[in-house]
């Protein structure tokens, strides 16, 4: 264990040196072009041009966003994976994400969802009763559950379709949430989710150690002294409020959470807490990868980065069924 300490800290050092490199890429690219040189003089020579404005009060909300809802969505994937055994399981592809959005959804048809602590709470509502609907279902296998949640996500998504048609005036100002998009958020209150999602990303290190100790069975984590039902408890409580708290800033983001505990967990070489540290920040560096791709693909506009990260997890799932099968971890 000793001697793999200098490679985990090497690959960890690495992992954060390529999320400022891609923190400044996702501040300089973009419609207009800012230099490297001119986004830090916007923060240390503020000077009121609009390569300035854009950096202040567009790209640099939106970066810390994408880091903020990217972390807390892979962590919530590593999370969930490790936690039922189920290489397949993912919140997107869950219903979790799903299951926040559509509350959040009926919550602005009621007209109940103004505020931004009534759109958490709702978002965690609809993720807890989502994750609990999708677990009775599918919890006798990994290709079951997986089936059972895009059933539960696909039929959340229609039915949100239907009350956006039926209320169009109503949901014009979620019009870049409901699609899953960083576009639009920049100047959104940030501060009570960002702290929900620092208090939940720390809770999930917190976690890692009986986590890993249950990681190897129920009888070997009673061995170990873990107490299991209060594990549990605490990482689905970790995951929902890590899922919904995303969901409700970002609107629902897919497959974040299935592409990065893939790679993280292979760099890991089986310890939970380095999976979970290689997870948190490798996961904003591909939320901004596909939101960097989302401004640049397109003359004409944006693409909702929830496309693109569809876009790129599609594979993976696919690659993920075909090897692991029905069978869990």
């Amino acid at each position: 264990m000793t001697t793999d300490l200098p490679r985990r800290v090497v690959i960890l050092a690495g992992s954060l040196l390529l999320l400022v490199a891609m923190a400044v890429a996702s501040v300089c690219v973009g419609a207009q072009a800012v230099a490297p040189a001119e986004v830090l003089r916007a923060f240390t020579d503020y000077s009121g041009s609009t390569e300035h404005l854009i950096v202040r009060d567009i790209r640099g909300p939106r970066t810390l966003l994408a880091v903020c809802v990217g972390a807390a969505l892979g962590t919530a994937g590593a999370l969930v994976q490790t936690l039922t055994r189920n290489p397949l399981a993912e919140p997107g592809i869950l219903g979790v994400t799903g299951g926040a959005g559509f509350a959040v959804t009926v919550g602005a048809a009621l007209g109940v969802a103004g505020s931004q602590v009534t759109q958490l709470l709702l978002a965690f509502v609809g993720a807890v009763i989502a994750a609990v609907v999708v677990y009775s279902v599918g919890r006798t296998s990994p290709l079951r559950l997986v089936l059972a949640g895009t059933a539960l996500s696909s039929l959340l998504a229609g039915l949100s379709l239907g009350m956006r048609l039926l209320q169009p005036d109503v949901f014009d100002k979620f019009r870049f949430w409901y699609v899953g998009s960083l576009a639009g958020r920049e100047q959104s209150p940030f501060l009570i989710p960002l702290a929900v999602l620092l208090v939940s990303l720390v809770g999930a290190m917190a976690v890692t150690r009986p986590l890993n100790a249950l990681a190897l069975g129920e009888q070997v984590a009673s061995t170990l002294g873990a107490n299991i039902l209060r594990t549990r408890v605490a990482v689905l409580t970790l995951i929902t409020l890590l899922a919904a708290t995303a969901t409700a800033v970002a609107g629902p983001i897919a497959f974040v959470g299935l592409i990065v505990p893939h790679l993280a967990r292979r760099l890991a070489s089986g310890s939970i807490p380095w999976l979970m540290a290689y997870t948190m920040v490798l996961s904003p560096v591909l939320l901004m990868i596909a939101d960097v791709l989302s401004r640049v693909l397109l003359p004409t506009g944006e693409v909702p980065v929830a496309v693109v990260t569809a876009f790129l997890g599609g594979p993976v799932l696919i690659w993920a069924v075909r090897r692991y099968g029905t069978a869990a971890l």
